[in-house]
């Protein structure tokens, strides 16, 4: 990779328009890619990319790794530019755009659903892991996290279609217990992303929502010999540049390309709070609309206690901090998500992964170390499907496709927190739902179970979590379910269902009932204070 890599005068960096460093990236090379779907992807670079391979073939035959997604959730940016045939070859990611049912697929879906590229869908944490292994020469990771998931080599291996080798993670035995392996990576190129960049390429993410693992994957290139180009949206002068506030030092940039109008998100062109830079007025944070989504919010809060950490994902569950906040409760518990933010009020939308008024925005392989490890005392995550194992399936749209929006964090969170809160409706649709008046009125209309015999996809093992004697609790509008040795037990049933009509009859996974089944409590189904 030396024979590609720029020349420097000096100590001055070279700076790049985008389509000179698409031609500074060889075929058949591991492009390891920095981004969070819509925050902090250097979109303008892959753009150049596939421009590129589209006039002239080249860069071709690329493996494209990212921890966590390139690009939104629709697949109109990100790694939707290099879905071409020829020029991607294999991608490995923590997430995948997914886009809704009311669109056309997006381009590498498409891709990979045909079996035109290979694909696997990896823990985003074990991913930035697998770059540190690199960057040290280790021969890979041992853990935990994946153990009876679909990455488990004994179900999928994390292939995500036919053409995808099952074995790029193992199984192996130390110290008599039993983890997976998975290979350190050592990219040719790694395109990260910042804020600024001074003259002897020093990178700063002052303006970016959380400045993710650049410097891991920096690392893991340069110490393999391969390129690292840095996507700012301005310049400064050498030596202006706090060295408390460099992400990456220039010693380790090989090229920076200066894009003035990045956007901070897919959908914001720049807002400081977003990043942490001002402490945004908290009044017009708007309480949920009476419904299911503040109906689950306000139940899964009775599961929380005052003075924890507790990790929020993505989808239904994102609505308890607003709850929270409606309550007069938004300093009881420390927020954090797998991004970085910890403390503060996570966002939603294109924004997730930042907070508002956060207490600190760390690396995000750093706050993987905490979820990881067991470090906060609750997880609260959604789900699509749960089955009679008490498994979770997060990552799969039955009947969609091979991949949905993929595992994401979500098995670094679950391997070893104590405490674990799914939330979601008890079938797929909401409609026919009336939530109000201290109860629940359900529409016996058409649904699809989503507690079904076996999941699609085993996102989350709940024979595992009863080993290590986890709490697991599910919320539905329904009922709240436990999971406990013998079963799925149904502890709550919402005012006003029949427990045989509404909850039992319309789950295929086995339930059963707790002796001292109670209702769940009748002011859960109020509306907000003010409607």
């Amino acid at each position: 990779m030396s024979a590609i890599r720029p020349s420097r005068d000096g100590k001055l960096v070279p700076v790049l328009d985008p389509a000179e460093l698409a031609r500074l990236i060889p075929d058949g090379a591991t492009v390891s890619v920095s981004a969070s779907s819509g925050l902090a992807c250097p979109d303008r670079l892959l753009a150049a990319m596939g421009a590129a391979f589209a006039e002239t073939g080249a860069p071709a035959d690329l493996t494209v790794v990212n921890p966590i997604a390139a690009g939104d959730m629709f697949g109109i940016d990100g790694i939707d530019h290099l879905a071409n045939d020829g020029q991607l070859r294999r991608v490995i990611a923590g997430s995948y755009p997914s886009g809704p049912s009311s669109l056309a697929p997006p381009r590498i879906r498409t891709m990979i659903d045909e079996d035109r590229a290979s694909a696997w869908n990896l823990p985003s944490g074990v991913i930035f892991q697998m770059h540190s292994a690199g960057a040290t020469g280790q021969p890979g990771i041992i853990t935990k996290v994946g153990l009876d998931t679909f990455v488990d080599p004994r179900r999928s291996g994390g292939a995500l279609n036919d053409v995808t080798p099952r074995d790029l993670v193992k199984v192996a035995t130390f110290a008599g217990e039993e983890w997976l392996h998975y290979p350190p990576l050592r990219p040719e190129v790694a395109l990260i992303r910042g804020t600024t960049a001074d003259a002897h390429g020093n990178v700063t993410t002052e303006h970016e929502g959380a400045p993710l693992g650049i410097l891991e994957q920096a690392l893991a290139t340069h110490n393999s010999g391969g390129i690292v180009v840095a996507q700012v949206k301005r310049l400064a002068k050498a030596g202006s540049l706090s060295a408390q506030s460099v992400r990456v030092p220039g010693a380790l940039v090989d090229a920076v390309v200066v894009v003035p109008d990045q956007m901070q998100t897919t959908e914001t062109l720049y807002d400081p709070a977003l990043s942490g830079e001002i402490l945004a007025p908290d009044g017009d944070i708007e309480p949920l609309a009476q419904g299911v989504e503040r109906l689950l919010a306000r139940r899964a809060g009775h599961e929380l206690q005052r003075g924890w950490i507790v990790n929020i994902g993505f989808g239904i569950c994102a609505g308890i901090p607003r709850v929270f906040h409606e309550e007069g409760r938004g300093d009881d518990v420390t927020w954090v998500t797998e991004q970085g933010a910890v403390g503060g009020f996570p966002l939603t939308g294109s924004a997730f992964g930042c907070a508002l008024n956060p207490d600190a925005v760390i690396a995000s392989p750093s706050q993987f170390a905490l979820l990881q490890g067991g470090g906060i005392n609750a997880a609260c995550l959604s789900f699509m499907q749960i089955d009679q194992f008490g498994n979770v399936n997060v990552s799969l749209l039955p009947g969609r496709s091979h991949v949905s929006a993929g595992i994401g964090g979500f098995a670094d969170i679950t391997e070893a927190a104590t405490k674990l809160v799914f939330c979601g409706t008890f079938m797929a649709g909401r409609s026919g739902i009336v939530v109000g008046d201290g109860r629940v009125a359900i529409d016996s209309g058409s649904g699809v179970p989503k507690l079904v015999q076996d999941v699609a996809q085993v996102s989350f093992s709940g024979p595992r979590a009863l080993e290590r004697g986890a709490d697991v609790t599910y919320i539905t509008e329904r009922c709240v379910i436990q999971l406990r040795p013998e079963g799925l037990v149904v502890t709550e049933i919402a005012p006003g269902l029949d427990l045989e009509r509404d909850i039992l009859r319309c789950a295929d996974a086995k339930l059963l009932v707790a002796d001292d089944l109670r209702p769940m409590d009748a002011s859960l189904f109020e509306g907000p204070p003010d409607a």
